[in-house]
């Protein structure tokens, strides 16, 4: 009985990539990087006309528009992504940032939080590693998977309680998945950074506790630094990534000592309202 030969995939060979939330920040500075490494990308966002236009600035292979929280588009986005190359890496960065403490949001805003950032990332993983494996049957082995967390998922943010809740989960999953996978070669990455400059830090009330928590820090990251260290771990064992490193630590610490750190809440608060103005 002849048995099936299976094309080995050539290192030099292109994959493609899935980019969500990349019609500008984070996700736009990432899905640059990667075409620039040679890989396929396609450029989505929930506005497909601004997809499509990243798509062109960029030189990327495909820009549409994706909504994250369909389940079954996130299959047909993995479908269409291998039909310009087999599927390399899926990044997870689309989110939405609503403020607000969880006693004063509504529960439409709760549940987009919980829809987009949580859910949207559940659906594309899921999505990645039942492509790849398809792949695997080929020969075209393994891949990554890459989840834009937040320094929120470290410890408490008041005002952001119910976003920080969302991207803890993210890099929960992140590590949970990361050893689930080890065996398929594919590989699980989250990058946890501070506040960046980008229109979801925009949308956030200018004089809300989140907004004022968020830039205790100082100064606030550029989307390229995020992505610098995201497309860095890519192919990498690497599981997470926080930005900076000391906002981390402190982070961490308030997470382990909650009732004793975070009484020095309004103080950091402070600091932020003033590191804000003196930005303008």
């Amino acid at each position: 009985m002849l048995r099936r030969t299976r094309p080995e995939l050539p290192s030099h060979a292109p994959r493609s990539a899935v980019v969500t939330g990349a019609a500008g920040g984070i996700g736009r500075a990432v899905a640059q990087r990667l075409v620039d490494l040679g890989y396929a990308v396609v450029v989505t966002d929930v506005d497909a006309g601004a997809a499509e236009t990243t798509s062109n600035e960029i030189g990327a292979v495909d820009g549409c528009g994706y909504d994250v929280t369909d389940e079954h588009a996130a299959t047909e986005m993995a479908r269409r992504a291998r039909g310009h190359a087999p599927l390399g890496l899926w990044v997870c960065n689309a989110g939405v940032g609503f403020d607000g403490t969880v006693a004063d949001q509504d529960s439409g805003r709760i549940r987009s939080l919980v829809d987009v950032n949580l859910l949207g990332v559940l659906w594309g993983a899921r999505a990645t590693v039942a492509a790849m494996r398809e792949q695997a049957r080929d020969g075209i082995k393994g891949g990554d998977i890459a989840m834009t967390a937040s320094l929120s998922a470290h410890g408490p943010v008041p005002g952001l309680s119910v976003y920080a809740a969302t991207k803890a989960a993210v890099l929960s999953l992140a590590t949970s998945m990361d050893s689930e996978l080890r065996k398929d070669k594919i590989r699980v990455h989250a990058i946890c950074p501070d506040g960046a400059q980008t229109a979801l830090l925009d949308s956030m009330a200018p004089d809300g506790q989140g907004l004022n928590l968020v830039r205790s820090g100082g100064r606030l990251l550029h989307p390229d630094e995020v992505a610098d260290a995201l497309v860095a771990m890519v192919g990498t064992r690497r599981v997470y990534r926080t930005l900076p490193v000391r906002r981390g630590l402190v982070m961490r610490a308030t997470s382990t000592f909650p009732a004793a750190l975070m009484s020095l809440e309004p103080l950091a608060r402070r600091q932020g309202a003033r590191s804000a103005k003196r930005s303008v």
